[in-house]
């Protein structure tokens, strides 16, 4: 990897890692963040990998949208335009990692947060849980130190430490091993717990969020936690060449960066805009978007306006497409039923030719039938006529590779995508002859098929990050511009 460049000008910025999942990773880094805008500063927040929930808490207590950087979906060149444009106006950006600090797609570096760190030139902070042992923390910091060179393993921070005398023997340990700074603790048994459910942390935009818990977090981080030494380790990064593109226009660079992918041949220019306006379900039930995907259609001609499937009685007037991304349908499904008008519509602008994308949840809401965990059935929106099924436990998760095999309104037969599943449901009494977009490779024992077509529909269990081919979104709008055209 090609050493980055010092500017004068370079984005502090400071990556939180841990050993395992279920660390404190998150609480720390949301407890970081708090601190540091009490201190005043700007705080642009990140979050390696797809996950959707965590950046939700970010941009709830960093007054700005969190964004994704996933070194699996993404090419590096576009990771480092979608940092270098989104770190702008910040006084430091706090990127969440994923899992452990070297866990990726299977036993190699992509996705993991040790790859995003080192695309990133950014200083690593280890969250450790340290609440069964003391010493033998030094072990496995070394570890992560040895591990791979390349990362800037640049301090440790200590969860669940039960006394000053276990702070004490641990970071001793871990400081002479390693001479890796240990920057300070959270203690055990603090009664800091966020919110989950079967997919994760609640989202922060369902309810309000819990000002005193979040005062107790941020409390605890500010008495425990040397906030002024991270922020100088942040400042220790070197600089990031400059990044002045037509957002989100790729060069020829940055695709050479990565010969794994595929798709992103054709570039960005002002000639390429087309005005085109697609409506955007976001409400309690549909909230898993990546930002960027929004910025990007944006950027590429698209007029977003948002709708509530839970409450509005129609669609926004003059849409040429519709964008419905996952969430929690199976929450809501009985008021999503209740909705008729709503749902009605939805299926009677898919027989006229609308062009329609749904994602996992979206998919859900696509179908005949919705059953949730108390196995009551709901009407949903009856595109395609199956049902979809809440399962007691987890169906899919990790990352896909799909090969497109029948032409549809994002993409090509022949097509290589990259993608993401996390769901808890599955497709129950599929029709014969249901036509599929998509074969999907989970690895080499598991192919299944999924993206159902119907008209001017694809609904998939995919998620798909725009950034890895902006072909995907060109076909989308032409596919707009087309049903546009055609009225």
């Amino acid at each position: 990897m090609k050493t980055l460049k010092k500017t004068p000008d370079g984005c502090p910025r400071i990556v939180f890692a841990a050993t395992q999942s279920g660390s404190g990773k998150t609480t720390l880094t949301l407890g970081v963040m708090l601190a540091l805008r009490k201190m005043g500063l700007r705080v642009q927040p990140f979050k390696a990998g797809p996950d959707y929930l965590d950046p939700m808490q970010h941009s709830a207590v960093c007054a700005r949208i969190s964004r994704n950087l996933d070194s699996w979906l993404i090419q590096p060149g576009a990771i480092l335009e979608l940092f270098t444009r989104n770190a702008k106006g910040a006084d430091i950006s706090v990127i969440e990692g994923v899992m452990g600090l070297y866990d990726g797609f299977r036993d190699t570096e992509y996705g993991s947060t040790a790859h995003l760190a080192k695309i990133l030139g950014a200083p690593v902070i280890l969250v450790l849980n340290a609440a069964s042992f003391s010493r033998s923390a030094a072990a496995i910091v070394l570890g992560c130190k040895e591990f791979d060179k390349k990362v800037n393993l640049s301090g440790v921070i200590l969860n669940n430490i039960g006394s000053p005398n276990h702070y004490h023997f641990t970071k001793s340990a871990i400081e002479k091993k390693t001479r890796i700074p240990v920057l300070g603790f959270l203690p055990k048994d603090a009664g800091i717990r966020l919110p989950e459910r079967h997919l994760g942390l609640v989202p922060a935009g369902e309810k309000k969020l819990d000002t005193g818990l979040y005062a107790k977090l941020r409390v605890l981080v500010e008495k425990n936690i040397d906030l002024r030494r991270i922020i100088k380790i942040s400042k220790q990064a070197p600089g990031l060449a400059a990044v002045n593109l037509s957002f989100p226009g790729l060069t020829g660079e940055s695709i050479q960066l990565d010969s794994r992918f595929r798709g992103n041949d054709k570039i960005l220019n002002s000639t390429d805009a087309i005005q085109v306006t697609i409506a955007i379900a976001r409400d309690k039930a549909f909230n898993f978007y990546y930002q960027d995907n929004l910025d990007i259609l944006e950027a590429l001609g698209a007029r977003l306006v948002e709708f509530s499937p839970l409450k509005d009685k129609s669609l926004p007037q003059g849409i040429d497409g519709m964008y419905i991304g996952g969430g929690y349908p199976e929450l809501f499904a009985e008021r999503l039923a209740k909705n008729i008008s709503l749902r009605q519509e939805t299926h009677q602008r898919a027989e006229e030719g609308l062009p329609i994308y749904a994602e996992c949840g979206g998919l859900m809401y696509l179908v005949k039938r919705l059953v949730n965990f108390k196995k009551k059935s709901f009407p949903m929106s009856g595109i395609f006529k199956c049902s979809a099924i809440m399962a007691r436990k987890l169906q899919a998760l990790g990352y896909i590779d799909i090969e497109v095999v029948k032409n549809n309104i994002l993409s090509r037969a022949g097509d290589k995508i990259r993608a993401h599943t996390f769901h808890w449901s599955y497709l129950d009494a599929l029709p014969k002859g249901i036509e599929f977009a998509y074969k999907v490779t989970k690895h080499k024992d598991k192919i299944f098929y999924d993206g159902l077509i119907y008209k001017n529909v694809l609904a998939s269990y995919a998620h798909l990050h725009f950034a890895s081919n902006l072909n995907l979104v060109r076909n989308f709008i032409r596919n707009c511009k087309s049903y546009h055209e055609s009225r």
